[in-house]
């Protein structure tokens, strides 16, 4: 139940190309405290429930539980959730031995794109495509709870 992943920001739409599926999501959080977040999401037809714990100083690793619900049950938990519903689209593109999930924006967050890989370690190489730009691993403005409350719009 640790999750190790590591965010790049996107600088071309190519990753399209290569995408293998792609769902959209709408999710929102029922807490943002630091130390643990609470999030509701509806991703195709499934709904699921998270709780995500404070990153490590990098901000590469933190814990993360998640349990699926139905989608009735997540429609009824958006409505309690804070301010700034997140809506994207995902895409999953394998690159070499991983996969990328880059979430395309909407609504306040259009024009943001950004790219997440999960590794087994910290450390793990893997293969960066040609697409991928800035690193913000850590960078918390770029954490989906905080795009909820400082869209990207307003940077």
């Amino acid at each position: 139940m640790i999750e190790i992943e590591r965010k790049f920001l996107v600088k071309s739409k190519e990753y399209k190309d290569h995408a293998t599926s792609k769902e959209r999501i709408v999710q929102g959080f029922l807490n943002t405290d630091p130390e643990r977040t609470v999030r509701v999401r509806i991703k195709g037809d499934s709904g699921f429930l998270t709780v995500k714990g404070k990153s490590n100083q990098e901000g590469t690793t933190r814990f993360e539980w998640e349990h699926k619900i139905t989608v009735t049950e997540a429609e009824q938990l958006l409505i309690l959730c804070e301010k700034g519903i997140i809506d994207k689209t995902r895409y999953t593109v394998p690159v070499g031995n991983h996969l990328f999930e880059v979430d395309e924006f909407y609504g306040d967050n259009e024009g943001l794109t950004v790219a997440e890989v999960e590794l087994s370690a910290e450390k793990e190489r893997f293969q960066k495509p040609e697409w991928l730009g800035e690193e913000v691993t850590g960078d918390i403005k770029y954490y989906n709870s905080q795009l909820g409350k400082k869209p990207f719009k307003t940077w």
